[in-house]
């Protein structure tokens, strides 16, 4: 259930007020960056720009997850020493779901903890991944990891053509803003390394089937973008102009 105003213990002072977003923000609960918008997105205190993820304002007190079929992940205000992500493989600085698993737990923000296993709309079809299938590379990073050392989570598509880390669609967000990409619908998200996406396809770059695929490129980063951030209302995904006159 979502509430209009609570009281935050992380910010006793003053009520927070659910809010529609118009910008990224810094989350003050798990110090990651927010951002939705045409919908309510996080709890605010306007008088000292303070802000809280839904899921970081209301967080359950313990949690499980099916890529962790044995922990069970408690929820931290603060951890110890540095950690981060084993779903994004971001800096963990705030708030948290930890599993003690032998010396070394596991870490997870509480917006990675909430993304939906699978994903629908118009006969496209994402699957959760915990790691990057062997037929596939992220279309974005072109690679197979996150990091040298960690896979990260990545939605991949049933057709077997889109793959994109959690992580990597997060950056390309925060990228296009701060390029000011911006038309008169809000935010422009290009679709990265389509010219490669395609070739991989084993499509011409000629004929309705390339505009058929790039179609459905735009629809799956919308998907994703919508899982991470929110109904992705003012945010407009385009794929490279050339490709699309082809």
């Amino acid at each position: 259930m979502k509430y209009a105003e609570i009281k935050h213990p992380s910010h006793p002072q003053h009520t927070l007020t659910l809010v529609a977003a118009q910008e990224p923000y810094s989350c003050d609960g798990c110090k990651q960056r927010g951002f939705k918008l045409g919908e309510r997105s996080c709890y605010e205190c306007k008088q000292c720009n303070f802000h809280l993820h839904e899921e970081c304002a209301m967080p359950e007190s313990s949690a499980f997850h099916p890529f962790f079929k044995k922990c069970e992940f408690k929820f931290v205000e603060n951890v110890q020493g540095e950690r981060r992500c084993d779903a994004c493989g971001k800096d963990v600085l705030g708030f948290v779901y930890q599993c003690q698993h032998k010396d070394d737990p596991y870490d997870l923000h509480p917006c990675c903890m909430k993304l939906e296993p699978t994903l629908n709309g118009d006969g496209v079809k994402m699957k959760l991944r915990e790691k990057v299938s062997s037929r596939l590379k992220c279309l974005k990073c072109k690679s197979k990891n996150v990091a040298k050392d960690l896979k990260g989570w990545s939605y991949e598509s049933n057709c077997g053509q889109f793959c994109y880390h959690v992580a990597c669609v997060k950056d390309l967000i925060l990228e296009n803003w701060k390029k000011g990409q911006t038309s008169d619908t809000g935010l422009q998200i290009m679709v990265p390394n389509m010219e490669d996406a395609v070739e991989q396809s084993g499509r011409s770059k000629n004929g309705k089937k390339v505009n058929k695929y790039l179609r459905k490129a735009i629809l799956v980063l919308k998907l994703i973008i919508s899982a991470i951030f929110g109904d992705p209302i003012g945010i407009t995904v385009v794929c490279f102009e050339q490709l699309l006159s082809s």
